[in-house]
């Protein structure tokens, strides 16, 4: 039985457990027994199947489920607009209802809606919204608002697209896209995800679908989720997931292996414990790695990368998300959330670096070599297509030269 202050977590329409606050304010969670009678799986490597209670004091359990919130001051923006205590439990309480991933949480007198419901949002909706950088929780104009969690720090939300018409969800009726809007700090932003996306797609990179679209000036990227799929009854379905940071017991505040958190080659250890196809999935995640180094996206960390729980049982690394070259953007830290053979200044990384990432995470010399020069040469031979192809379909955008000065520079010294 919970008391008044706690969650039920719920996978589409199953029970999964019990989530509740302990009285020093840490989360503690139970399996349900009908999910451990009825062969659930674990939601995280770090929760394994048990009777017991997570109710430890390294606090596993509060550290899986806070990896679900907003950060910084996409967090802040949402504690001043709900009007709540600065709690991961208050607002996971708020907005977990439609999270990263397949859980939905939701207080013991509510169920998962069979009948989701959504609000289409028009032209001036859309304009509104955008210029509000997704700060829904704000907006008076929406009578019903979604509760929606999703984890990072920049400004975004989450929505239904379907024939080119969005929709707002209610309650915690589920999305299919996010919107990633325009920084007051970073106005480009959403420009220099949608053009990096495009170079690692280009490098042969699996990456989410993410266009730019413009209403009155104002850029959005308009990412597709990979954790929701339409099934047979033409229903939006949702698909488990966990980052990094979640598999590997850390915290949010933990993403960046130089404040405490994993390493590069403990992310190659993940991958190769719990993909169902280590071989494939480690080499992306490599190539992902060399990518960042040479395409200047410096905020590759923990918290970006995913595994992904498929309908058939099998978990694989999820498509690569969230890149940005950083490097194009004054007054954000160059140096790399992931070290290179203990250098993390990527101008300063040589073959030497490659070499020592090669030995951390046993990865063959000449195999680490050969795939940094494949992938440099890969972007010098497909920017200046990739930079046609953005302009012709998106419009001139002149910022894009940053990155590609970033690239140019980079690669020459990789080649």
């Amino acid at each position: 039985m919970l008391d008044e202050d706690g969650l039920n977590v719920w996978f589409r329409q199953q029970l999964v457990g019990h989530l509740w606050r302990a009285n020093t304010g840490v989360m503690q969670f139970r399996y349900a027994e009908e999910w451990l009678l009825e062969n659930g799986f674990p939601i995280s490597r770090v929760l394994p199947l048990q009777t017991e209670a997570f109710a430890d004091e390294d606090a596993i359990a509060h550290r899986f489920f806070a990896n679900l919130l907003p950060e910084g001051g996409a967090r802040e923006h949402l504690i001043r607009d709900l009007k709540i205590p600065d709690t991961d439990f208050d607002l996971l309480r708020v907005i977990g209802g439609e999270c990263a991933g397949a859980l939905t949480l939701l207080t013991d007198q509510a169920t998962p809606a069979i009948d989701v419901r959504y609000k289409e949002l028009n032209e001036a909706d859309m304009l509104q919204l955008v210029q509000r950088r997704g700060h829904i929780y704000a907006n008076q104009s929406l009578p019903e608002r979604p509760r929606l969690s999703l984890a990072g720090a920049q400004d975004k939300c989450a929505v239904l697209v379907e024939d080119n018409r969005y929709f707002n969800p209610v309650d915690d009726a589920p999305s299919t896209h996010i919107l990633k809007f325009q920084s007051a700090d970073y106005r480009n932003l959403p420009l220099y995800e949608v053009f990096t996306s495009r170079l690692a797609a280009a490098v042969g990179l699996p990456v989410v679908n993410i266009d730019l679209h413009t209403i009155e000036e104002h850029q959005y990227a308009q990412v597709s989720r990979y954790d929701r799929y339409w099934d047979e009854n033409k229903k939006i379905a949702r698909i488990h997931q966990e980052d990094f940071c979640q598999a590997l017991g850390y915290s949010h505040v933990h993403k960046y292996q130089n404040d405490g958190g994993p390493s590069f080659a403990d992310c190659v250890k993940l991958v190769r414990d719990a993909s169902d196809d280590p071989a494939v999935d480690v080499l992306s995640l490599l190539r992902w790695q060399i990518f960042n180094v040479l395409a200047g996206n410096s905020d590759g960390h923990a918290k970006n990368l995913s595994l992904l729980y498929h309908r058939d049982g099998s978990i694989r690394l999820a498509p690569f998300y969230d890149l940005v070259c950083t490097r194009a953007i004054e007054r954000i830290d160059s140096n790399l959330a992931f070290d290179v053979g203990g250098e993390r200044n990527p101008s300063m990384v040589t073959d030497k670096h490659w070499q020592a990432l090669a030995k951390e995470c046993d990865i063959g010399a000449r195999f680490m070599r050969d795939t940094v020069a494949d992938i440099a040469s890969r972007l010098m031979k497909h920017r200046s297509q990739v930079a046609e192809a953005f302009n012709s379909e998106a419009g001139e955008y002149p910022a894009i030269q940053r990155v590609i000065r970033v690239v140019e520079k980079q690669c020459k010294k990789a080649i």
